[in-house]
């Protein structure tokens, strides 16, 4: 998996219930790391939210798949990738989360809810079709969203902020599905955005990451660093 040896003792000791402390924490830490394994847990729930509204939906149905249809995607690309939508209605996300359980703390510091000044709350990606931004070990840290709207003034695609959990420049979409494939082929593809990731892996070319609309960084270039040396850029 070419994780390096802290990374491989945790995924070994999570797979099989071990607890691993690497020191006494502070109190402080131990706060950092229960809000950091909280966001997860939220992004999680989210991932699985996105999906059932995609596909067991009418809006869903009807905007959403009609979309990634239109992109010629798969259901099974969209299933490998987790893909989903959440509903245009402002606040349904929001309401459906903090009617499970899930804390405003940490729907709002994955930059999933916004909160309104003026009270109420508002969902970051309301109206949108999803795209999960996963971890090397195949966590959920972030998403993207593409809107449905034709309106120019809005954003066309929208990152989750940065949070504990998620820094943009450390991050390259795909790189969960790509690992195995770039070690195989001991070479990195490198695009520019999720659809175009997803649209070579359903062409059968698996070794393939993006960047994702930032510049490349140092940071993602020391990331492909650990699986090859060799990048080919498609941009």
């Amino acid at each position: 998996e070419k994780m390096t040896y802290a990374e491989a003792l945790k995924y070994v000791a999570k797979k099989y219930g071990i607890e691993v402390r690497e020191k006494e924490l502070t109190p402080e830490e131990a706060r950092r790391n229960d809000d950091r394994e909280s966001m997860m847990v939220v992004n999680s729930w989210a991932a699985d939210y996105f999906q059932h509204v995609l596909h067991d939906t009418d809006e869903g149905l009807s905007v959403g798949m009609g979309y990634f249809r239109e992109r010629g995607f798969t259901d099974a690309t969209v299933r490998k990738f987790a893909l989903g939508y959440c509903p245009a209605k402002g606040d349904a996300m929001t309401m459906a989360a903090l009617g499970a359980g899930y804390k405003e703390q940490f729907l709002v510091g994955t930059g999933l809810t916004i909160k309104r000044e003026t009270g109420g709350y508002y969902d970051r990606f309301c109206g949108r079709v999803m795209f999960p931004i996963h971890s090397i070990g195949g966590r959920v840290t972030a998403f993207g969203g593409r809107t449905m709207r034709t309106d120019k003034k809005v954003a066309k695609y929208f990152n989750s902020p940065e949070s504990e959990i998620y820094h943009k420049s450390d991050v390259l979409y795909g790189l969960y599905h790509a690992k195995r494939a770039i070690v195989q082929q001991d070479c990195c593809i490198l695009v520019e955005g999720y659809t175009d990731v997803i649209q070579m892996h359903q062409s059968g070319v698996e070794n393939v990451v993006a960047s994702s609309g930032t510049s490349l960084t140092e940071g993602q270039i020391r990331l492909i660093g650990r699986f090859t040396r060799n990048v080919t850029v498609i941009y």
